[in-house]
């Protein structure tokens, strides 16, 4: 009976193994922290009791235990009811997430050697158990049978939407497929689980490998204080204490390039930035990326789909790739224009300084900030000195109270992986725990680049339901001791974003995982992010807020006007470069060749892309493919890069329904904006959603207008 819910062999091999193991499985668990009842406060993660070896034992009963539950789904002698097969369904596997979850905090923000070797051999056998479930014969005929009476079983709205969605989940993961072909396609699964890995882990491994230290003041010419504060924290943590190290970090990167007078240094710098995962050696990902790239058009024909993109790109707003290009394409000619008349001006600076060389893309944010300073007297020492991190953090709660009634306080007897990981509990207006909030906000050897959000625990309200435990990362410079952590304005924009990612988990109110927080379709999933930045934006935010981290005193009403003026002097390169790196996502993730995937140079791939599209030279792409980690560390954003863009639609013509009201807070829009966005999670399509918010479908037009590519594009 164990094996009528195995796909495969090699699935069967995994069931046998882990039941021949179970007596031992079980003595360990009895003493692993991972598998025991967690007695911290709202059963947190008891991150200090954990230990790296707790982890493959905690994995192997876990998927043990899953295993076990869906063979008594799928072996029920009952006939198939939504409780007996959809419920159970989603009360399964909460150990083996548990699990995962907490790993996956350790292996993003505090790895190490030993992490990543576990990483590597567990994530094909994840894939494998993943597979076993999902290509269950039995489980899905029970799922498909429900599917097609749907109409006769008298579900309510969120259950229609949770079956709808698991029928569709198992389809997209081949539980149609038979024989051969499902073979195959868990092979494939297995395979690209451990080149995601391997990717993710090139990129990491190869960045913290790269430091500039600078030897000297000639090396430190241009720096303010600022910026050699951060590295000189970033060499002591390399252990280069009095030294200066500029790493990889976007927080560290940027500030270098834009006030460095070294233009070698630049240039030194820019190539480390722009080659990660390329380095022809041990950290080269061009063999994964073909590899990848080849895995994921076999499994697309598998699935009747023409390409990667095809199959991405099916249930989601867009529909298609070709949709997604059509939006880009949009932008783009309203970007291109902008960016090119930008480069003009920075052109213009450079022949007044002497300048004699070409204008290189390492060149780009040290120009642009004097052409930005020369035309708005705009002072980024000025605008930092009233941006501490801690001012924004309070900032982003205070917005969350203003619209949606919620409080945080900070709880100081949670546990966590590092000290400088902060947490608060969240309530709501009747005083009743909703979650908890984590933040981790500095760089730090052992965390990877970028900022994002993860949860520790979903909501939902099956089995005694669960509260969320929601964890935003980002990566700024850690401040000296005693010292405020000073951010830019954009860097605050990003603390928004990320802390909107946050409360679309923390305000999630459904009965059900699967729909739970921010498990909508993937290009609707940066939507309540990207609105969430725009309070960060408002007057009445940054004069309550920025305060001087010296006086006290308000960011000066004259630097705010200044600071909004300028906020589109580089919406043209910051528009080019972002749309640059969603063509070649969608590009090569439409080819329909295997033999050119399995020979492609994805360098030149990249050119011709960008040739294309008539990129300016000065001008490099965000994210080039052997660091693009949207689209190769995982499927969430592969062939899916484009979300950004098509969120900006939404939440510019958002937010402007506030403008149009008068009130930023305004109290109907705020209820709106709850019940169909931050606390629906996936009880609707994406566009009902939005519709149910808005009124009415988006336009194009307020995100043209805010970002300066209107004009520009007619220009």
């Amino acid at each position: 009976m164990a094996l009528n819910l195995l796909y495969s062999r090699s699935a069967a091999a995994l069931f046998l193994a882990l039941m021949t193991a179970l007596p031992t499985i079980r003595a360990q668990s009895s003493d692993n922290p991972l598998m025991q009842r967690w007695d911290t406060p709202f059963g947190a993660p008891p991150f200090g009791r954990i230990g790296t070896k707790d982890f493959e034992p905690a994995f192997e009963a876990a998927m043990q235990k899953n295993l076990a539950e869906i063979a008594a789904i799928s072996s029920n002698t009952s006939a198939p009811t939504f409780d007996n097969t959809i419920a159970a369904l989603e009360q399964a596997g909460w150990d083996l997430a548990r699990v995962q979850r907490t790993f996956s905090a350790l292996t993003s923000s505090a790895t190490n050697d030993e992490l990543r070797a576990i990483q590597s051999r567990m994530a094909p056998r994840l894939a494998t158990h993943s597979s076993a479930i999902m290509l269950n014969a039995a489980l899905f005929a029970r799922i498909d049978s429900l599917f097609n009476q749907r109409a006769t079983l008298g579900l309510d709205a969120e259950q229609s939407r949770v079956l709808e969605l698991t029928h569709t989940r198992f389809v997209r993961a081949g539980a149609k497929l038979e024989g051969a072909d499902r073979e195959r396609l868990a092979a494939i699964t297995k395979e690209l689980a451990g080149l995601y890995t391997s990717f993710s882990q090139n990129v990491q491994k190869g960045a913290e490998a790269f430091a500039l230290v600078l030897s000297g003041d000639a090396d430190r010419a241009g720096l303010p204080d600022f910026v050699l504060s951060a590295a000189a924290q970033a060499a002591s943590d390399r252990g280069l204490d009095g030294q200066h190290a500029i790493t990889l970090a976007r927080s560290s990167f940027e500030p270098f390039m834009t006030f460095s007078t070294r233009r070698d240094l630049r240039a030194k710098l820019f190539a480390g930035w722009t080659n990660r995962g390329e380095s022809a050696g041990e950290f080269d990902n061009a063999d994964n990326i073909r590899r990848i790239l080849q895995l994921r058009l076999e499994r697309a024909r598998l699935l009747g789909y023409e390409d990667f993109s095809a199959y991405r790109t099916a249930n989601t707003m867009a529909g298609t790739g070709q949709s997604a290009k059509d939006l880009l394409d949009e932008v783009w000619a309203g970007a291109l224009a902008k960016a090119n008349a930008e480069a003009d001006r920075i052109r213009a600076i450079m022949r007044k300084e002497g300048a004699d060389h070409e204008l290189r893309a390492w060149d780009w944010w040290h120009y642009a900030e004097k052409a930005r300073a020369a035309s708005y007297d705009l002072d980024e020492d000025a605008v930092k000195a009233h941006l501490s991190l801690d001012n924004v953090l309070r900032a982003q709660f205070a917005v969350a109270k203003r619209l949606f009634g919620i409080e945080f306080t900070p709880r100081g007897d949670v546990p966590t992986y590092h000290p400088d990981v902060r947490v608060w509990e969240v309530k709501n207006t009747s005083g009743e725990h909703v979650g908890l909030f984590y933040g981790d906000y500095f760089a730090r050897p052992g965390k990877r680049s970028g900022a994002w959000m993860s949860a520790l625990r979903t909501q939902h309200r099956l089995g005694g339901g669960s509260t969320p435990l929601i964890m935003n990362n980002c990566n700024y410079n850690k401040p000296a001791p005693g010292k405020p952590a000073l951010i830019t304005m954009r860097e605050a924009e990003v603390v928004f974003h990320e802390f909107g990612h946050a409360l679309h988990g923390l305000l999630s109110n459904v009965t059900y995982a699967s729909i739970s927080g921010t498990s909508v379709d993937y290009d609707f999933v940066e939507f309540p992010a990207q609105i969430y930045e725009h309070w960060m934006r408002q007057p009445e935010v940054i004069k309550e807020f920025a305060l001087h981290h010296e006086t006290g005193e308000p960011m000066p009403s004259a630097l705010i006007e200044r600071l909004r003026a300028a906020a589109n002097a580089q919406s043209g390169f910051d528009n080019v470069e972002y749309i640059a790196s969603a063509f070649v996502d969608l590009a090569c993730h439409r080819i329909t060749d295997p033999e050119v995937l399995a020979s492609l140079d994805i360098n030149s791939f990249e050119d011709g892309v960008l040739a294309q599209a008539r990129m300016p030279k000065a001008i490099e792409m965000r994210h080039r493919s052997p660091h693009f980690l949207h689209s190769f560390s995982g499927e969430l954003y592969a062939s899916g890069y484009y979300t950004y863009m098509w969120a900006g639609v939404l939440d510019n013509d958002g937010f402007a329904a506030f403008e149009e009201a008068g009130n930023i807070y305004d109290p109907s829009l705020a209820r709106k904006l709850y019940e169909f966005v931050y606390s629906a999670g996936n009880r609707r399509p994406a566009m009902n959603a939005y519709v149910g918010f808005r009124g009415r479908e988006p336009s194009t037009a307020p995100l043209l207008r805010n970002r300066g590519l209107d004009a520009a594009k007619k220009d």
